[in-house]
């Protein structure tokens, strides 16, 4: 296999958590998206989305979207489970790390993306241009503080997004949180239990990955 990431980037990040997680190293090359390599050729016949990260497999089948990686890896190293344990528990992870993708992951990068004069024409990732909305900035904003006010009130009952263990809904929401500092936003001081779990799982050595 071989990994096609970006470190300065949070999409591979959340996989090179999951990894790191599972105790795994993975060959992997670096692809430089401040200077466009993503949309060179040879990158796009291994994902025409033209986004990191890509696993490819040993057979040459590239694997393109986050959590396809990640169940991928799970399958092949189910231990620590971070998917769930069983049929309920795999539903619960997959509800909330939706959640945190729709609600939180994808506010901040509308925000990001809309305000940020490096990305006049790529307000949206991909091989098409596409202008900024600065009211989607706006409302990314707006959206990623109803979305830290949600979370932390989960997290009054909860000492995990998912539930008692670790998750990859922990590791999308803690990149979702630290994203979220590229538009200078933080944690406020009303959400106590979301500060208190993001102190939490920054401090597992996986967080560095």
């Amino acid at each position: 296999m071989k990994f096609y990431d970006c470190s300065i980037a949070p999409s591979p990040r959340r996989v090179r958590v999951f990894m790191a997680e599972k105790g795994l190293e993975i060959p992997t090359q670096q692809v430089d998206l401040r200077n466009g390599e993503q949309f060179a050729d040879w990158f796009r016949e291994l994902n025409p989305k033209c986004v990191v990260p890509v696993l490819v497999l040993d057979d040459g089948t590239p694997l393109c979207e986050i959590t396809a990686i990640c169940r991928y890896l799970e399958e092949l190293h189910p231990e620590p489970p971070l998917l769930g344990v069983d049929a309920r528990d795999r539903a619960i992870v997959e509800m909330w790390q939706r959640r945190v993708e729709l609600d939180g992951l994808m506010a901040v990068a509308e925000a990001f993306r809309n305000a940020t004069p490096a990305f006049a024409e790529r307000a949206m990732p991909g091989p098409r241009k596409m202008a900024q909305i600065p009211e989607l900035a706006a409302r990314g904003r707006e959206r990623f503080g109803w979305f830290m006010d949600d979370l932390n009130a989960r997290l009054a009952d909860s000492e995990f997004v998912a539930g008692p263990r670790y998750t990859i809904a922990d590791i999308s929401a803690m990149v979702a949180i630290d994203f979220a500092g590229w538009i200078k936003v933080t944690i406020p001081e009303s959400c106590g239990d979301l500060r208190r779990w993001h102190e939490a799982v920054s401090a597992r050595p996986s967080a560095k990955a």
